[in-house]
């Protein structure tokens, strides 16, 4: 039984270290080249540099501070909106 509850434990933890690790890497990587990886995302995705923010902020923010996971998130939200256009 205990043993069973480890390997439950110890699983949960590794499947959130490859989230965060994946989230790491597909932030920078939008941050840098200024796109989001996947047809789907780049289809959906207006400001791929604000939504590599997000997923950076979210992926640390996961294990150190909700508040910070909570932007992470707002950015990532933000990255899906279509600028406003400017009014003349």
């Amino acid at each position: 039984m205990a043993l069973g509850f480890l390997l439950i434990v110890l699983g949960g933890w590794a499947a959130i270290i490859a989230l965060q690790l994946a989230g790491t890497a597909v932030g920078v990587y939008a941050l840098a080249v200024g796109r989001v990886p996947g047809r789907w995302l780049r289809r959906n995705v207006e400001q791929p540099r604000v939504w590599g923010a997000g997923a950076l902020l979210l992926a640390v923010g996961i294990s150190f501070s909700s508040t910070v996971a909570i932007v992470g998130g707002g950015l990532i939200t933000l990255g899906f909106l279509r600028p406003p256009a400017l009014s003349r």
